[in-house]
Order: structure tokens, then sequence, then C-alpha cells
């Protein structure tokens, strides 16, 4: 399809959707990169200081679920496409508050593709609702597959149910109105700019804090990690090539335990604050593993290798060692955002939420 001029990322202000937004904006200049967020306890706009002037961005603050304020948005910026981003991502949250991922990772969906059925009137001509989801909706693995693009859903908690749901809208919105549309469904990431409830910032935090550092379980899950700036890649080269309808894996070939993983990041942290060898790693906890935790997550990541080029451009050892850097280069930011001091900002530029 021709390049939609005026795309709207939904959660830009996150993990993920700020390296999506920097990626665009920089690289795409004849692009005009719009990003709605609703600034919650993930969203930050410190995240995008080094573009927030550029002549090709601006910043909404808005919520998902408010249609009103969707429609307008649409109607106003005059949006050709939607790279759609903004989720509650947290499986420990939505095991304590399944509404709020129904609201947001459900209601917020629908209620973006009813915004862009109402928009675009001419059906495909230059329009793409892409869909950003994980690979947790296909459940859990219990021996050496893979997960496929065919791979049968069998979501296990509150989130990956709620992402779930928000697939099947997609592709229902595609098949019963014709809209537009691909989604791609990727395994965890890790980078810079990652809220600190998630494994790896958490563990880096507690490390630096001396603090204990929580291991559900035996450490014995398995995960995919991919590094968040190949997958702000893979989300490019799906939005720019991708076929119509279709679903894309995007996984890091790289699986680790849990266990595994915290071991070799308390390796790099003693390297890197000058500790003794093996310090960090007393602070390993064993804690009671979630409710539902799955296993294992791996995804074959052959088809956007086949058909759209892409694959990692780093290996995870080099993702892991440029991400401990940025957290230790970063303090002030993840002090920000530990404290809850950036909202203090946002309040008073915004008003109540």
């Amino acid at each position: 399809m021709a390049t939609p001029p005026n795309i709207l990322v939904t959660g830009g202000a996150g993990f993920i959707g700020s390296h999506v937004v920097r990626r665009f904006v920089t690289k795409y200049p004849e692009l005009r990169i719009v990003n709605l967020d609703a600034l919650t306890y993930a969203g930050n706009l410190e995240n995008l200081r080094d573009i927030e002037d550029a002549p090709n961005y601006a910043f909404v603050k808005a919520d998902i679920c408010d249609a009103k304020a969707v429609e307008q948005v649409f109607q106003e910026q005059a949006i050709d496409a939607v790279i759609h981003l903004a989720a509650e991502s947290h499986v420990d949250r939505s095991i304590s508050d399944p509404m709020a991922f129904v609201n947001t990772n459900v209601i917020g969906t629908v209620t973006l593709l009813n915004a862009a059925r109402g928009a675009w009137k001419d059906g495909d001509a230059g329009h793409l609702f892409y869909h950003v989801s994980t690979d947790e909706v296909y459940g859990s693995l219990h021996d050496d597959s893979f997960f496929l693009e065919t791979t049968p859903y069998d979501p296990q908690s509150p989130y990956s149910a709620s992402k779930a749901s928000s697939d099947h809208f997609v592709r229902a919105y595609g098949n019963t109105y014709g809209l537009p549309f691909v989604i791609s469904n990727c395994s965890n990431n890790y980078g810079s700019h990652q809220f600190p409830e998630k494994l790896i910032p958490l563990m880096i935090h507690n490390i630096q804090q001396r603090k204990p550092l929580p291991v559900y379980g035996k450490g014995e899950n398995v995960r995919d990690w991919l590094w968040v700036e190949d997958h702000a890649a893979a989300i490019d080269v799906v939005f720019h090539k991708g076929r119509n309808g279709e679903t894309y894996n995007v996984g890091g070939h790289n699986e680790w335990r849990n266990i595994d993983l915290v071991q070799l990041l308390c390796k790099v942290m003693d390297r890197k604050l000058g500790r003794s060898e093996g310090e960090s790693a007393k602070l390993i906890t064993y804690v009671t593993d979630r409710a539902g935790h799955d296993l294992r997550y791996a995804i074959d990541a052959g088809k956007i290798e086949r058909e759209l080029g892409w694959r990692p451009s780093i290996t995870f050892e080099e993702g892991l060692d440029r991400t401990v850097d940025w957290y230790l280069q970063n303090a002030e930011w993840l002090e920000h955002v530990t404290s809850g001091a950036y909202r203090d900002y946002y309040q008073a530029q915004y008003g109540q939420r």
C-alpha cells in the first residue's frame, strides 16, 4: 500500500511505543506521527524528550476508551493509519484487577476500531490498522515446539485473555467491515525506558539498591527475549511491507530460564558496579509462584524473516549490556518513574486525569 502520511501511534509514551515513535519520527520525516497516550503510570513523556520538538511529531493526551476524544483525534489529525500499542501489560496487575485490562485492552481497542471504521469511508485506500499483540495469547508450551501464527489461542491469565480478545476483534472488523489490518505477536521485550515493574529493569534497580531479587517459584519458567529496538524495526517492516489480513510472530530466537537470566544479570551488574563476583547473586530470593504462571513461551519468527526480511540485529548478551549501561547512566529517569515525581508535571500541565 502507499505509505499513509498521518500515523496515529497509541501508547507512544510507553516502553515499546516510545521506541516506535522515535524510529518513525527520525527515519521518516515525510510522515507525521501523532502520539496518543493517557499518561498512566507506565507512560512517560520523558521517554521522548529528544524528539518532542520535531516538526513531524504531535502529542495528544487522551484515553483510548474515550470514544469522543478518539473520534476527534481521527478527524482533527486526519489519521490515515494506526499503530496500536496502548495496553495494560503486566500480568500481576491483571490478576489483581482484571477489569482494568478488559477496559483498556478490549474496550479501548474496539473504540479505536470504531473510530477508524468511521473515518475511513473509502475502503483500504492507503489505510491500515496495525495491532501489536503478545505471544502470551497462545498459552504455555510444555514441549520443544514453538508458537506459529497458526497456533490455537489458549490464554492463561486475565492479561493474555484481554489481548486475545482484542486480536479477535481486529480480525472480526477486517472480516465483517473490510477494515485493512495486520497483527504482530511478540515475545518479551527488554531495553531502555522500560517501567521497572518488569523483570530486567526491576532486577537492575534492586541490584543497585542491594534489595532482594524476587524470583517466582524455582525460576524455571522460560521466556524468549527480544531487544526493544529490534521489535521497533520489526513493527516498521510489518507496517510498510506486511500483507493485509496477515499475522506475523516476532521473536528473538533467545530463550532463557528466569533464574539463568537473573544470574547473568547479577554477573553483568557486579562487573559494571565494581563488586566482587557473586555478590549480587546473594540477593536472589525465591517467592511464591504466580497464579497460572505459563511455563514456556517460544516464537517461531520464520514467517517475518522469510516474507519481510526482518531478523534480530544483535545478540542477547550485547543487548543486555547496552540495557544495563542505559539504566546506570540514566539514574534520574529511573528515580522519577519509581518515585512518581514525573506525574506532578503532568497533573500541572494537563489537569486531573
